[in-house]
């Protein structure tokens, strides 16, 4: 078998810069970004609608199912709010970026969230459920934290993804 290029998963509470990391960390590495909400959009994975978050219930099996080819074939970054469906296998680097409230708080403001779907994502990011989520489904090591309030602490963490991926490349013996 072949070695594919590692898979990266950008996860983290709503607003705290994943699809624009993920979007900057693709462009710097030449890895393909994934918008797993873009994805439920475009083939419908849906099960059902919740009208107090104004949101959608997502069908687990049918993205599951839809991601397993592309993930098998590597060079991936995946961007989701939410980390533990996915299987452990598929990532090689698992992401939380995190966020001050405040910063989280105007992010959210601004994409026109409902007072109850703000105030839950609040309280995920203060009890940093997301995180726990990360460390309680992946291996430790693979697990990084990452602050995500500026467009500097951003570009840094795009600068540490290009670094551990010239790392990794390096180990498993791929031309730099």
């Amino acid at each position: 078998m072949t070695q594919k290029l590692p898979n990266i998963l950008v996860t983290g509470t709503p607003g705290t810069g994943k699809t624009t990391t993920s979007e900057m960390i693709a462009e710097a590495t030449g890895l393909t970004h994934v918008n797993v909400g873009e994805l439920i959009k475009a083939g419908q994975f849906y099960e059902g609608y919740l009208e107090e978050y104004d949101t959608h219930i997502l069908d687990e099996d049918k993205l599951l199912d839809e991601m397993e080819d592309l993930l098998k074939e590597g060079g991936n970054v995946v961007d989701y709010h939410t980390c533990e469906l996915f299987p452990e296998r598929w990532f090689d680097l698992v992401l939380v970026l995190r966020a001050q409230t405040h910063t989280l708080f105007d992010r959210m403001e601004k994409r026109g969230y409902n007072q109850k779907k703000r105030d839950e994502n609040m309280e995920c990011e203060i009890m940093q459920v997301v995180l726990d989520e990360a460390r309680e489904s992946y291996a430790p090591e693979i697990v990084v934290e990452l602050s995500s309030d500026t467009v500097d602490e951003m570009e840094s963490n795009v600068d540490r993804v290009k670094m551990w991926l010239d790392a990794w490349k390096s180990q498993h013996g791929f031309e730099q």
